[in-house]
């Protein structure tokens, strides 16, 4: 297994970093930003486009260069003209994907979105034309297949635009402040990874669409309370075992006209995670789940009479992990599907009628992703922690299984975005040792052109100290991993003050083969905390079996993971055990409440961020999946909850939230805040009126101050 150890390099007794700046808060504050290029691929892939400040900059691969397309501060400027006007706040979640820059499917034009207004850009001459000046801004445009009409949102109905004529077409009616046509509601692309709510068939002729019904949901009542009248912005947040939106999936014609609803069966208890057109435009594939998500139906849905049959379905004991792996192959006969129904997520070819044709990988590491599908070579692109868990490469894999091949033999993590056709592939790779480098491959693997040189600003300037990957071994014999970052002026017999950073939950990786830079930790290192991080049995990238260990009972297991890994950094010798503190951010802030309630033998302190404290205030689609429905499993909930011991507090405690969190509402602090008083508990609190589930901003620097001073005083 890889181990990778970063430790002080000493040049003629002087160490690397002699004579540069240490890491302050200071710092923090002055780091610049690194301009980031997000490719946007043409039909062909010969080229693409990017947002590069406030214009979009064209880079053409075969003379490798790069100019400016247009500015679109222009284009903000003309859809400000409109008077166009401020939509209402409304919560929308901050995952749901929206294209601000499409390709026409002849490779000439661009499609933006530029200020809630829709332009037709020209790419050889940057000329442009304004489509839509509506006071009600459009929302998620996509441009058909045949390159013909532009569909999109405008509030809760959905409409088509003719490109060719400049007309409108309206084609739902039935809006309303509770049903939402084409709109997603705030836990789908929260926890689901849903990011749009329609979608063009293959052959622009109809658009299919989930409809939300919202009014069975609870309303969490926000409030902003700095303007001198403050305002109510309630936001629709379905918590465990209360109702979830009720959805059902129509399809529209695009010449207007009557929706066809397809029969997926009641909503009630049920959730519409995928939607997928077959090639033809006939049918549908959708998954379904149950509402506790240990049941998933691949449905075809028959686009015209709505009828649906089952093709397949898959169940596990505790709970299915949605994926965006589906690609339906282009002679619409065979689907690629991923599934972890042998403990680690692998890639398999089915027929359309549901059969399984043949596995396409196996082996006990994971698929992160696929990357793309190239029928006509053959080969399915996909990202894979194969050689380790603490690293993502590119690899393919034949179609028929028998050839697999690493493209991306560098050791550390990467991020690939390929072209259309599987040709090219933009790859965004770091490591513990070099900032990230974006670079143009080939489909091979051959480095074409660099697209982002290495960042280096930082560790010129500052002395960044080194992190170490350490090799924790668990209860059963399994390998946990931890990344250390030692004090500066490190000296060797000395005792030092620890901060364990934690997150502890699924669906999270923080222990990586990938560039840390600048960071609150690299703070506390400077100021003499040894800084020490370990992903437990939970976190994600180890298969389906290591995260299942959390199952009906949260904290539990995850904390006798934390704590094996700080009985082994005391064994390092260099930790003092009486003087180490703990720190985590969302579940991280429930592990924090969690450990220093069980476990205050071992933690000194604590810093409890935006924390989960009561699991029936989260909401319904995450929770139900790991702890069942309340009524179900009250013993659980109840096990799993920092209030339920909030008389067990015997260290200092600080808590931080934003007053407006969307995320994990502020109401969990509350109620934290009034057991720990009921049980009369002294604590610390810190409370930012941001409508965030993070705190950014200036807010940011005085929060990380403040961090550091209670450490400073509760462990030194």
């Amino acid at each position: 297994m890889l181990r990778l150890a970063f430790v002080f390099l000493l040049l003629l007794g002087t160490p690397l970093w002699a004579g540069k700046k240490p890491v302050t808060l200071e710092a923090l504050g002055t780091s610049r930003t690194v301009e980031t290029i997000n490719p946007v691929w043409s039909p062909d892939g010969s080229r693409y486009v990017y947002e590069s400040g406030d214009r979009i900059r064209e880079f053409v691969l075969a003379s490798r260069a790069t100019h400016e397309l247009i500015s679109l501060g222009d284009l903000r400027a003309a859809a400000k003209k409109t008077g166009q006007r401020r939509a209402p706040f409304s919560w929308e979640n901050r995952r749901v994907k929206e294209s601000k820059i499409q390709w026409m499917p002849d490779g000439a034009r661009l499609v933006v979105l530029a200020a809630g207004d829709l332009f037709l850009v020209d790419v050889s001459s940057g000329r442009w034309r304004q489509l839509t000046a509506t006071e009600e801004p459009e929302r998620d445009p996509k441009v058909s297949p045949d390159g013909e009409a532009i569909a999109f949102r405008r509030g809760n109905e959905l409409f088509v635009l003719d490109i060719a004529t400049g007309k409108e077409r309206r084609l739902t009616f039935d809006s309303t402040p509770t049903r939402w046509n084409g709109r997603l509601d705030w836990v789908y692309p929260e926890e689901l990874d849903l990011g749009t709510a329609f979608w063009w068939s293959p052959d622009s002729q109809q658009i299919a669409y989930l409809q939300f019904d919202v009014s069975r949901q609870m309303i969490y009542p926000h409030g902003d309370f700095l303007p001198a009248v403050p305002v109510f912005e309630p936001q629709r947040y379905p918590k465990a075992g209360t109702p979830n939106a009720d959805v059902r999936l129509g399809v529209v014609p695009r010449s207007g006209g009557k929706t066809r609803w397809m029969s997926v069966g009641e909503s009630e208890d049920t959730l519409l995670a995928r939607v997928d057109w077959v090639p033809g435009g006939k049918s549908l594939l959708v998954q379904r789940l149950n509402r506790v998500q240990n049941r998933l139906d691949l449905l075809r849905a028959d686009a015209e009479t709505g009828k649906v049959k089952t093709l397949f379905t898959e169940t596990d004991p505790f709970w299915i992990n949605i994926s965006d792996d589906l690609r339906v192959l282009r002679d619409g006969q065979r689907f690629l599907w991923s599934s972890e129904r042998r403990g680690f997520r692998h890639l398999y070819l089915y027929r359309l009628d549901g059969q399984v044709q043949r596995e396409l990988t196996s082996g006990d590491w994971e698929v992160e992703e696929v990357a793309c599908v190239d029928e006509r070579g053959g080969w399915v692109y996909y990202l894979s922690g194969e050689t380790s868990p603490l690293e993502r490469r590119l690899y393919r894999v034949s179609l028929d299984g028998s050839t697999k091949q690493l493209i991306t033999p560098e050791p550390g993590w990467h991020r690939v975005q390929m072209s259309p056709g599987c040709t090219y592939f933009a790859d965004a790779f770091s490591s513990l040792k070099e900032p990230e480098r974006k670079t143009l491959r080939s489909v091979e693997g051959a480095e074409i052109a660099v697209l982002q040189a290495p960042d280096r600003r930082a560790a010129e300037e500052y002395a960044l100290l080194p992190v170490e990957i350490v090799e924790v071994a668990g209860s059963r014999g399994e390998k946990l991993y931890a990344r250390l970052i030692r004090p500066a002026k490190f000296k060797k017999g000395k005792k030092y003050p620890a901060v364990v950073m934690v997150y502890g939950g699924p669906h999270s990786q923080s222990v990586k083969n990938a560039w840390q830079g600048l960071s609150f930790e690299q703070v506390l290192a400077h100021r003499g905390f040894v800084v020490w991080q370990l992903d437990n049995r939970g976190s994600s990238g180890r298969g389906h079996a290591w995260e299942s260990v959390l199952y009906r009972r949260l904290g539990k297991e995850e904390l006798e993971d934390q704590k094996r890994g700080v009985t082994h950094l005391v064994k390092m010798g260099f930790v003092d055990p009486a003087r180490i503190g703990i720190h985590g951010w969302s579940y991280g802030g429930f592990m924090t409440l969690y450990s220093l309630l069980n476990a205050p033998e071992v933690f000194r302190a604590g810093i409890a961020g935006a924390p989960v404290t009561d699991w029936k205030n989260y909401d319904t689609i995450y929770t139900e999946r790991y702890l069942g429905l309340p009524s179900e499993n009250e013993a659980g909930y109840r096990a799993s909850s920092p209030v339920s011991y909030a008389e067990r507090l015997q260290r200092p405690l600080l808590l931080i939230h934003n007053l407006e969190d969307d995320n994990v509402l502020f109401q969990n602090t509350v109620q934290m805040i009034d057991a720990l008083e009921r049980a009369g508990k002294q604590f610390e609190l810190l409370v930012y009126p941001q409508k965030t589930h993070g705190v950014s901003g200036p807010a940011r620097r005085h929060m990380q101050a403040a961090m550091l001073a209670f450490f400073e005083r509760t462990l030194k």
